[in-house]
């Protein structure tokens, strides 16, 4: 159903219809005009865009899915299908699992101490080899043995995650609360340790630079100083990158050194130290990405909520809203009415559970039963609240693509 190999996109860049917004946001309403609100939508040619536009950015290097940016097998299918994309990186070992029936190169992003999904695991030789464990503590390691000893299970693929977090004494720690490990020395101690424990056997390591990746960086008055900031650390990642990957050569072969994000494909790509990058949210594309100088992706899921009253004339509400994306609790992380052009919502509401006001100028011409288009601030949480995407093609609701929660999964 969902071809993403076939050239069926715009002529060049400059001709796609999400350049038009008026053009792309009304086929859309079009398109969906006989289906209930909440209606979800997967544009194909702007997720064609996206996964070739990814390629482009990472400059040869392969690229690994990011489950939880998706959340949608058929999107991870369709992907998997383009030359330069190959396996995927999950967020819990029963969603692992669950993808292991059907994908044989499956690394856990994230440490687990499920037991029983443990459990299952140790007892399936099959899953055992599709699936790598992500630890960066001899307690996960700990763990693994406490379900099975190293003498009654499968061998246990892991990879380490290293802090790519930048520290300085200026800035103080700058990043996500990753992995303990920071330093080459750290990282192979852990190694070692790793390598001398019976049952398991390293084949990675994991690198994700939230900092750069995570931080748009076109605007605003921060701008300046994230830009900053990401320079120099780009410049330490890539030196503790390379002490990190000289150090592993005397310690195990590696399958597979993982580095980026959506955001900092460019920077991933041009570390040598790195054999693939980590991607997800750029095939989507939520509204936190428009924030970027070196992208600009195109809409590719979006979601129409319909106007159910008018309490005065300036403000049209519609039905539900409030899918929030996680985070920090900022506006950033509301959905963002983006058709028909002006529209925001009140500052002392926001986006709401059962009900959503909206102001601006496009509000005094809506009228109850009409659609307003938004786009979530994240790629894959949308998922969480929808059981299937609608797949429209030039303009024409063309299939429909379930989601975990269609399939009857909700992982986390």
């Amino acid at each position: 159903m969902l071809d993403l190999t076939a050239g069926h996109g715009p002529a060049s860049d400059s001709d796609a219809p999400w350049h038009s917004p008026d053009r792309f946001w009304s086929a859309l309403t079009d398109a969906t005009a006989h289906l209930p609100a909440p209606v979800a939508v997967i544009e194909r040619e702007a997720l064609r865009h996206n996964a070739m536009d990814l390629l482009v950015r990472a400059g040869g290097l392969p690229i690994r899915v990011a489950t939880k940016s998706v959340r949608v097998r058929a999107v991870l299918d369709a992907v998997l299908e383009i030359p330069g994309y190959r396996g995927l990186l999950a967020f819990t070992l029963a969603e692992a699992l669950w993808l292991a029936e059907r994908y044989d190169d499956i690394v856990l992003g994230y440490p687990t101490v499920d037991r029983a999904g443990l459990a299952r695991l140790l007892a399936d030789e099959r899953a055992a080899s599709r699936i790598t464990l992500m630890v960066d503590d001899s307690a996960h390691l700990d763990v693994i043995d406490s379900v099975a000893g190293p003498t009654s299970r499968p061998e246990v693929r892991v990879a380490i995650d290293v802090d790519a977090s930048l520290r300085s004494s200026s800035l103080g720690h700058v990043g996500v609360r990753r992995s303990p490990l920071h330093s080459a020395a750290q990282v192979a101690a852990f190694a070692r340790e790793i390598v001398r424990r019976p049952g398991f056997r390293l084949v990675g390591l994991q690198m994700y630079e939230a900092q750069i990746a995570g931080q748009g960086d076109a605007a605003g008055p921060d701008a300046p100083v994230i830009r900053m900031v990401q320079a120099r650390s780009r410049d330490e990642l890539r030196r503790r990158r390379a002490e990190i990957a000289d150090a592993m050569t005397q310690i195990a072969p590696l399958e597979f050194l993982n580095g980026g994000g959506t955001g900092s494909l460019e920077f991933t790509g041009s570390d040598e130290s790195l054999t693939e990058a980590t991607a997800g949210s750029g095939l989507l594309a939520g509204h936190l990405f428009d924030g970027y100088r070196s992208f600009q992706p195109a809409p590719a899921a979006s979601f129409a909520l319909d106007v159910v009253r008018k309490p005065t004339q300036a403000i049209a509400t519609v039905l539900g809203g409030g899918w929030i994306a996680s985070g920090p609790a900022l506006t950033s992380r509301q959905p963002l009415p983006v058709w028909p052009a002006g529209l925001r919502t009140l500052g002392r509401e926001g986006a709401g559970e059962v009900q959503t006001p909206l102001r601006g100028a496009a509000a005094e011409d809506l009228r109850v039963g009409d659609r307003v288009w938004f786009r979530h601030a994240k790629s894959g949480e949308p998922a969480e609240r929808i059981d299937r995407y609608h797949l429209v093609s030039d303009g024409t609701v063309v299939g429909e693509l379930p989601t975990y929660r269609g399939e009857g999964k909700a992982f986390l």
